[in-house]
């Protein structure tokens, strides 16, 4: 089949919600540290998470305000939120089922609005615009930018192991087509840029940067983990493989134990990346 222009579809992450506690690297407590001084949070106002996937920085931000929202388009990532929030005992969280493009769906204003690994998903300018309006007095647009399913290439020593990225996506192209696929569609060119002067457009002014954590931290990582980091990513979604699921992930896994040393890999965590905007 050929490669055709991308459109969102619900099945963008069908059947990886579950793999994102697993085989995501979670953000560090100094995310929420940096955000709540650059906005000089004192537990009051609250919070938007847009695209909040299963509650990764609604969870880890939600306790520096009074209340917060989680949106998401995918039910299977409202669910695992809902879990992981009953986990680790975080009551001020209300979550919606909801696409980002039916905002403000009657959810009132907010201080800070966040966006995690998720606007490029969206009509950017349509939804910069509708969250700018729901943004009170002073309020705050957070973008996070990262990646958090796989650590910092390089070949500095480390106590186990690199996972080895370049077969994994090698076994996925094999399986489902050299061109990176993304729901029903593909994304030939990746996910796209120009997000500075999508934000300009709707209104906002900015940005002010920070940096969290610049390859620092060393992570220890076993095969179940990047087994579901692989899984957690919408261009190896479970549907995606259809009947050949057990055998891509058979392959997988036999890839990654030849490759391990005791089951275990390390990487180097990714700096994450704090743009902030005002309107």
């Amino acid at each position: 089949m050929a490669a055709t222009a991308w459109e969102w579809d619900e099945t963008l992450y069908a059947g990886s919600a579950s793999h994102y506690s697993v085989g995501r690297m979670p953000y560090p407590p100094g995310l929420a540290e940096a955000v709540a001084e650059a906005l000089g949070l004192d537990g009051t106002g609250r919070l938007l998470d847009v695209g909040c996937g299963p509650g990764s920085v609604t969870l880890l931000l939600a306790p520096l305000f009074e209340a917060a929202v989680g949106v998401d388009a995918d039910q299977g990532m409202i669910d695992e939120a809902q879990r992981r929030a009953g986990e680790v005992g975080v009551t001020n969280v209300g979550w919606r089922h909801l696409r980002a493009e039916a905002l403000p769906a009657g959810l009132g204003t907010f201080r800070v609005a966040t966006f995690a690994q998720s606007f490029h998903w969206m009509d950017r300018l349509l939804v910069a615009r509708l969250v700018r309006d729901m943004l009170a007095p002073g309020g705050a647009w957070v973008h996070v930018s990262a990646n958090t399913h796989q650590g910092v290439i390089g070949d500095d020593p480390l106590p186990y192991p690199r996972p080895p990225w370049q077969q994994i996506d090698d076994l996925v192209a094999g399986y489902l087509g050299p061109v990176r696929r993304a729901g029903q569609g593909w994304l030939p060119a990746g996910t796209p840029g120009g997000q500075e002067e999508i934000m300009r457009q709707a209104g906002f002014s900015g940005p002010f940067r920070i940096t969290v954590e610049q390859g620092m931290v060393v992570v220890e990582r076993g095969v179940d983990e990047i087994a579901s980091a692989v899984f957690s990513l919408s261009s190896s979604a479970p549907h995606l493989f259809a009947d050949r699921l057990p055998a891509f992930e058979a392959d997988l896994r036999r890839l990654l134990s030849e490759a391990a040393r005791d089951g275990r890999f390390a990487e180097r965590r990714r700096g994450i990346d704090v743009a902030i905007w005002h309107p």
